[in-house]
This record gives structure tokens, C-alpha cells and sequence, in this order.
């Protein structure tokens, strides 16, 4: 199989929105079926030679046919979008099973994820157009970040594929350490990613998108079989029409709660410029009705500049990589040839733009407000004042192949307009810089993550869950994450199946997650590849083996993702039998691959496995020696390779990994009273524990200012506690079963 890039597109029929995938031939072969239609709001667009598949009809089609779409384009959807939106705004129906609140990269990968489980689903955007919308930086992953994409993609979420449709830039950062730091990254063109997000959704059963703004959520009595104090039931719109109900609701409002935007001494209701600000009614539901603790947060954004204004020769050039590396493990290519990839430059600050900074402060509101700013990506003012004297890095990277306009990643600034360019001619590519659109800053309530479930709900509130920027967290791929994982599980409670978790030892999901709940954040949060205490086995390469089974089982992974992640599984489990299999001594293999570097004082039985562990020895070379037993698994050479070096470091973590899912396995009851419980526990430690109200041990392990003492005592109290139950019940038990022959024996006879 050589797939390329599967792309979901629309078509109705007969007034009916049927999901179609759109396979590309590589072949020089006529496809199965002579062209697609596609509806562009009366008329049809004929697109030849391309092949069209019902998805549910025949999954071989994929195995022999692909795309030959990757030089073509998406076909429109903006005005399809508005034919949505009309017909939305007239909905048959007034209940769903979930209601998504906001379509940035958390709420179209739960939306998605909400309808591919099964619940009719129903995703509210205060302005169509700008679903998919990348607000600041074009780009994808990163190093953490990558792999965050990586299982997206892995669970059939939209951002990888989305990613490798609209890449121009592709590179691997962190090339000199190893594969599990590896951060895949790209470059991306805005309007492609756009519109492969909105076609997605488009294409997507069960799921509805509707142009709106919500004024508040409807909140009920809980059910008393539910732990809670309230739930919620659905949504009020703004417009005033009727409220639509819901089993589960969620937000995931990015910017927008509350969002203010400052450039300069002025500020302004909303969550991104060019957009409508957010109802206020929302943030008091959450507030007053509710009663969730609310903080508040800042991001800003650098001015986007003219490229032909810019004297790039100026700058350091850093090409892309030459063969671009696909997010998705469903893609084998980009979208983007290696040679139509645009490059990307490095400059510095110059000693002129922190005095442009510091006489600038007094004209500056938003850098003189309490509110956290991202310390990983922090603004050209942030960092001058924090590191003084210093030159910091700008990078001057496209926003499209066909796009005019530069964006100087590293000059976030929200100081007045006419500043902001006296400070861009500081630096010496930018001396004639003209600014298209200036930067600005923007704050934005968040709701403390603390009081969240592993699921991603909030725990005194049924039905309603939280993803993306309104949990504390900044990035794309961190708002894709929760998004994902909370569309799964608001769609299982809808359908009133058991919530999902996913442990921290198995995906960088589950330590986002955990980090979140157990944690909470006094700053953006961001992922990087630290956070994970067991990375050499949470790499990127095997996000599919750890992920995409899962989400089978859960219902949000398709039938096509599922065949191929067996197939691949299968063949990796072959392949390293194959390899172990090969058995020789260290002299024949010296003797077999003479120019590898092998102590010759060593004579010990070494398996293929053992020795693709050797720095100098790749898969490929194992394979020209033993090509009847290893030249099946060409396709998988660098995944061998990696399993290899690795090998010995996760025999080592699998003892560990056990014992923290065993902890995370204890559960901690919810309704305990921390301040009276008859264990040896500081007060400091009670006010925690109660605060916080971790679901499990291993949860209450990462809380600061839990010590190894205070989890030794609870961890026996719950132990204790448990085993003390089990008796009871099995006392009961044997009393019953004790009693049934008495009975028995006293309707006998005498």
C-alpha cells in the first residue's frame, strides 16, 4: 500500500448530506469513477479523473486506491458553509445528544470526535468563516507539541491531516538527541488549513454547524445518581431563539470569555481582532451560577508585515527539510512537494528595539496589567524587561504559498501602531518593514482546571466539559488534545457509556490531562517533551501502536485507521521476530558487516534485534545481508530502528510504569471529608487534598505540597479502608449462604 493523503469531502444528494472520501490514484490507471460532485450553492463542479467511495462501502479501496489530488486544490467552501448555515439556523431539531461551543482547533476536534463516537452533535460558532482559523502563528507542532499532533491523529482526530494538507515548511526539530525528542513541525499555508477543517466538518454524519453566539448555558437539578451539585441541560443563543437542549455540552471558548484587546493605551471587548466579542452571560453562568473558580490570563500577537518590504537577504536562510515528514500516520507524502516548500529566516534584536521598549512602557496598558503571560512564548516586551541587554531570536516566517505577508514569530508587542514600526526598523532585514496589520495583546478569563475530571468534565457539574484555552492552557496542539479527548467523552456520557481516561504513562494526552486536573496552571500552559516521565516510550513513532486501537474500542477511530494501524502492528511484530530470530555470534557479524564498530574482545550470541541497537547499524544494512527474511519490512526500517535503541530503556520502565498504574487505579472516594479523616496528615496538606479533590492516588501524588509521608498514610487508609469493606461484604455473604440451607431445611417435613 502506498497511501497518500485521504481527504473526506461533501455531496449532497436528493437533499441529503452523504460523507464521501476522496481517494487519489497514483497509478496512471482510470480511477473507478469518472469525476465528483461537489455542491457550490446551486451549481455543480465536475472535477475529472478523480475517484469518489462511500466510506462504509468497500475499505479495500483504500489499499489500492489513492490520491493524485496533492497538486490539486480543496474545492470552495465558503459558500456551501453559508448553505450550512442557513439550513442550520432552521434546525429540524431542538435537542442533541452534545453541543459544541466554539469552532477554533479544541472545538472542531471535539465536535468530530463527538459525532465519529455516535452523538448527534451539534457545533455553535460565532462566525462560520473562521472555523479552522489559524489566529496567530501559521504552524504546527514543535517539539512536545508534535507529538501531542501525533496522537490526534492516532484517535482520527482532523489537525495531522490537516497539517499535511496545508504544509509549506516541514522540518524535524531536535534532530541531534534522540527519536523520542524528535518535534515534527511545519509551516502552514492559513487558507489551505482553513479550508480542509471546514470540509472536514462538512463531510463529517451526525454533525451540524451553526452560526451563533451563546448568551448562557441552562443549568438544572443534578440527577441524584450522578455525583454533582448542578447540570446542565443545554444552551441559550443570543438571538433569542429557543434554547437547545443537550446531554452534554462543551466549551471551549479560547479567548473569547471575557476577552479584552489592547494595542497601546486602548482596549476593547473581544477574544481576536475582526471578530464579534464573546456574551458576558456565559462567564456568570460559569461564575455566579456555577460557582467555578475564575482566573485571568494574557496572549498577544506580533504584526503580520509585507513581505516585499522585507530585505530578506539580510536574514539567515534555514530551508525546510528535503523530504518533508507527514503528521499523519495515514500519509506517506505531503501535500506540498519538497521542492515547492518555502523557506523560512532567522535575525536578531538589535540594542534599538529594547530602547523602542523601555521609552514605550507608559503607552503600554496591557504589559503593565497582573495578568500571566506565556513564559514560553512571551512578548518582545516581556523580554526585554526580564533579560536585559540581551538579543533575542525573530523568526520571519510565510503565511502561504501565495500569501504577501510575513510573520516575525518572536515580536508579539502590543504598544500603539506607530511604535511598533519605529521598533520593527530597529532590525536590520526590517528597516523598511511595512506593517499590514499591527500586533495587540488579548486577556481572557480560564476556568481553574483543578476543578475538572480526567474526562475533562466539571466535577460539581453534569454535561458540561471544558477543552482548549478556557483550561489554562496556550497552542494549537494542546487545544486539539483536550478538545479530542473531551468530544469523546461528553459523546460517551450522551450515549450513557463510562468515561475514558488515558494514564500519563501511555500518552502525552494523559500527562496534558493529568498535568491539568491534578496540577492546575498560575501560567499558559504549555507541553514539552520533560513533562512526560516516560518519553522514551511515548514517542511519536509509536503513537498509532499505543492510541489508535483505544480509540477503536471507544468508538472515535475509524474502520479504515483501525485495518491499517493492524496491519502495521502485525508487521512490526514480524518484523522484530524476524530480527530476534537472527541469532550469530559477534565474530560472524563482524565478519557479516565488517565495517561496523564492535569490540573484537567480546565474543557473545547477538540476535538482529540486539545489534540494530549499535549506532552504525541500520535496518537497511541487516537487509542487504538478510534480504529473503527482512526486505518485507523496508517500509518500516527507521520504526525498527528506534524500537531498537530504545529497547533497552523501556525494559527498564516497564516495573515503574506498573507501579503508577497501579496508583492511578486506586480511586479516591469523592464525597471524603479531608478535614476529619483519622489518618496523620498536616493541615496544609488537608487544605490540598480538599481543594484539589484528586480522583485517584496517583493524581494526588502530583499536587505540590503533597509529601512522600502524606501519601504513605492515605494510600493505607484507603487500602485499609477498601480491604475492611471487602470483608464486611464477604461476611455478609457467607451469612446469607449460611441461612439459605436453614430455610431450606425448615420447610422439610418433620
Amino acid at each position: 500500500m502506498f497511501g497518500q493523503l485521504v481527504l473526506p469531502l461533501y455531496a449532497l444528494y436528493n437533499g441529503c448530506w452523504k460523507t464521501q472520501v476522496l481517494f487519489c490514484c497514483l497509478t496512471n490507471k482510470k480511477p473507478l469513477a469518472p469525476f465528483l460532485l461537489v455542491v457550490q450553492e446551486t451549481s455543480l463542479l465536475l472535477f475529472e479523473d478523480v475517484g469518489l467511495y462511500n466510506c462504509a462501502s468497500d475499505c479495500s479501496h483504500f489499499d489500492r486506491c489513492m490520491s493524485h489530488m496533492l497538486t490539486k486544490k480543496l474545492p470552495p467552501v465558503h459558500s456551501v458553509l453559508l448553505l450550512v448555515s442557513r439550513r442550520a439556523s432552521q434546525l429540524s431539531r431542538q435537542r442533541y445528544d452534545v453541543i459544541v461551543v466554539g469552532g477554533g482547533h479544541a472545538g472542531t476536534e471535539a465536535a468530530a470526535a463527538a459525532a465519529r463516537v455516535g452523538a448527534e452533535t451539534l457545533l455553535v460558532t460565532q462566525k462560520i468563516q473562521t472555523i479552522g482559523a489559524l489566529s496567530c502563528n501559521p504552524s504546527l507542532g514543535g517539539v512536545g507539541k508534535g507529538h501531542l499532533v501525533r496522537e490526534v491523529d492516532a484517535l482520527d482526530g482532523l489537525c495531522g491531516r490537516a497539517g499535511d494538507w496545508a504544509g509549506i515548511n516541514f522540518s524535524v526539530l531536535n534532530r541531534s538527541k534522540g527519536p523520542a525528542v524528535w518535534g515534527l513541525r511545519a509551516q502552514l499555508d492559513r487558507q489551505r488549513y482553513r479550508e480542509f477543517i471546514q470540509a472536514e466538518l462538512l463531510s463529517t454524519p451526525r454533525l451540524k454547524v451553526l452560526e451563533g453566539s451563546v448568551e448562557e448555558l441552562l443549568v438544572s437539578d443534578p440527577n441524584p445518581a450522578e455525583p454533582g451539585r448542578h447540570r446542565v441541560t443545554g444552551i441559550r443563543l443570543a438571538n433569542g431563539s429557543q434554547p437547545i437542549s443537550a446531554s452534554s455540552v462543551v466549551l471551549t471558548t479560547g479567548t473569547f470569555l471575557s476577552g479584552s484587546l489592547f494595542v497601546g493605551r486602548t482596549s476593547s471587548p473581544g477574544g481576536r481582532i475582526g471578530d464579534a466579542p464573546s456574551s458576558s452571560g456565559l462567564t456568570q453562568t460559569l461564575r455566579d451560577q456555577l460557582g467555578l473558580r475564575v482566573g485571568r490570563l494574557r496572549t498577544g500577537t506580533p504584526p503580520r508585515l509585507l513581505k516585499d518590504s522585507v530585505d530578506l537577504s539580510l536574514a539567515k536562510l534555514h530551508p525546510p527539510d528535503r523530504q518533508p515528514t507527514p503528521f499523519s500516520f495515514m500519509n506517506t507524502q505531503t501535500r506540498c512537494k519538497p521542492e515547492e516548500q518555502l523557506p523560512c529566516y532567522l535575525t536578531y534584536t538589535t540594542p534599538g528595539v529594547e530602547r523602542v521598549v523601555r521609552e514605550s512602557l507608559h503607552l503600554n496598558c496591557h504589559i503593565q496589567q497582573d495578568a500571566k503571560g506565556p513564559r514560553y512564548c512571551p512578548s518582545i516586551e516581556s523580554r526585554v524587561l526580564r533579560f536585559p541587554g540581551r538579543s533575542h531570536q525573530v523568526w520571519l516566517e510565510p503565511e502561504g504559498l501565495t500569501s504577501d505577508l510575513l510573520y516575525p514569530q518572536g515580536l508579539s508587542m502590543t504598544m500603539p501602531p506607530d511604535v511598533q514600526l519605529r521598533l520593527i526598523r530597529e532590525i536590520p532585514p526590517l528597516h523598511r518593514a511595512e506593517i499590514h496589520t499591527p500586533g495587540y495583546g488579548v486577556q481572557y478569563d480560564y476556568v481553574c482546571p483543578t476543578q475538572l475530571s480526567p474526562a475533562l468534565q466539571v466535577k460539581n457539574t453534569q454535561g458540561l466539559f471544558l477543552a482548549g484555552q478556557i483550561n489554562g492552557t496556550t497552542g494549537y496542539e494542546e487545544a486539539a488534545a483536550q478538545g479530542l479527548w473531551a468530544g469523546v467523552n461528553a459523546a460517551r456520557r450522551a450515549l450513557s457509556q463510562p468515561p475514558a481516561a488515558l494514564s500519563r504513562t501511555e500518552s502525552y494526552i494523559g500527562v496534558l490531562v493529568d498535568d491539568l486536573v491534578s496540577r492546575g496552571v498560575t501560567e499558559p500552559y504549555r507541553m514539552f517533551t520533560s513533562r512526560a516521565e516516560f518519553r522514551t516510550s511515548l514517542r511519536p513513532d509509536n503513537a498509532d501502536l499505543r492510541l489508535t486501537m483505544k480509540g477503536f474500542e471507544l468508538g472515535c477511530v475509524s474502520a479504515v485507521r483501525h485495518h491499517e494501524a493492524v496491519r502495521v502492528r502485525c508487521s512490526l511484530q514480524n518484523a522484530i521476530a524476524a530480527l530476534q530470530a537472527l541469532t550469530m555470534s559477534s565474530t560472524s557479524w563482524r565478519k557479516k558487516l565488517p565495517g561496523i564498530s564492535m569490540s573484537e574482545n567480546k565474543n557473545q550470541t547477538l540476535s538482529g534485534m540486539d545489534l540494530l541497537e549499535y549506532k552504525d547499524v541500520s535496518f537497511e544494512m541487516l537487509a542487504s545481508v538478510f534480504p529473503e527474511c527482512l526486505s518485507p519490512y523496508m517500509e518500516f526500517s527507521q520504526r525498527l530502528k528506534i524500537e531498537a535503541v530504545y529497547k533497552p530503556h523501556n525494559d527498564q520502565n516497564r516495573s515503574e510504569i506498573k507501579r503508577i498504574q497501579s496508583e492511578e487505579n486506586m480511586s479516591l472516594p469523592q464525597d471524603i471529608d479531608y478535614f476529619t479523616l483519622p489518618v496523620s496528615l498536616s493541615q496544609e496538606v488537608r487544605e490540598i487534598l480538599d481543594r484539589f479533590r484528586p480522583t485517584t492516588l496517583g493524581a494526588a501524588t502530583r499536587l505540590q505540597g503533597m509529601t512522600p509521608a502524606a501519601i504513605a498514610n492515605l494510600f493505607n487508609y484507603v487500602h485499609f479502608t477498601r480491604r475492611r469493606e471487602s470483608r464486611r461484604k464477604q461476611a455478609d455473604h457467607e451469612e446469607e449462604r449460611g441461612e439459605e440451607p436453614c430455610r431450606r431445611n425448615a420447610s422439610l417435613p418433620q
